[in-house]
């Protein structure tokens, strides 16, 4: 696995005409429309920024306009026109690292946010959302899965195809195994070198979270 994160170090000329609060600001900006589909608003950003009045968020959104990376929309709300690019830096979006679940608590509950780690939007592309889970245990070894590995997951409540890795909430606990619909039955195989582990055989009594995308070794 090659440049999975990768932070920003480097800055373009146009970059660097923009203040570094507005830089920080132009991240956060990015952020949401990438987990979103949307430019924060002015209180939004304020809070986000750890500003105690809009004033300070609007003299930043004003800026980005000047330099051509926002655009003030009719009826005040602001459109994402331009990116920050710096030749071949790798751009990232921050992707919430998700723990062990507790029972009885939902899996993308903030309170089980363990980080936010930049990931490369060449992996967790734009109009999509993602978090990344960390393996537990040997059950998925066999597909490239290890435990301890961070497992970056593309949110959606479906299979695409048979054989996907999907993560699925059942009884209130995350699995990862391979998805198969035999039509009367769902059955979640697991891909182990370790026999203890056997399928799940279920009718429609659980949640899909999301699939694997992509897996990151030695994290």
């Amino acid at each position: 696995m090659q440049n999975i994160v990768h932070y920003c170090t480097i800055r373009t000329m146009s970059e660097n005409l923009l203040s570094y609060k507005a830089l920080e600001a132009l991240r956060h900006i990015r952020n949401s429309v990438m987990h979103t589909g949307k430019v924060p608003t002015i209180r939004e950003l304020m809070r986000v920024m750890n500003y105690r009045s809009p004033h300070s968020a609007v003299l930043l959104m004003k800026e980005l306009v000047d330099q051509g990376y926002l655009k003030r929309k009719d009826g005040g709300k602001f459109q994402f026109i331009k990116d920050l690019r710096s030749g071949n830096i790798m751009r990232t979006v921050s992707i919430p690292l998700v723990g062990n679940v507790p029972c009885g608590t939902p899996m993308l509950a903030e309170e089980n946010f363990e980080a936010l780690i930049p990931v490369s939007i060449d992996l967790a592309r734009p109009g999509n959302k993602y978090f990344l889970l960390r393996a537990i245990g040997d059950s998925m070894n066999l597909a490239g899965i290890n435990n301890g590995d961070l497992m970056l997951i593309k949110q959606q409540h479906h299979a695409d195809h048979n054989g996907q890795k999907v993560v699925v909430l059942i009884d209130d606990e995350a699995t990862v195994k391979e998805f198969y619909d035999e039509g009367e039955c769902i059955i979640l195989r697991p891909r182990s070198s370790n026999q203890i582990h056997q399928p799940i055989i279920l009718t429609r009594d659980f949640q899909i979270q999301g699939v694997v995308i992509n897996t990151i070794s030695n994290y």
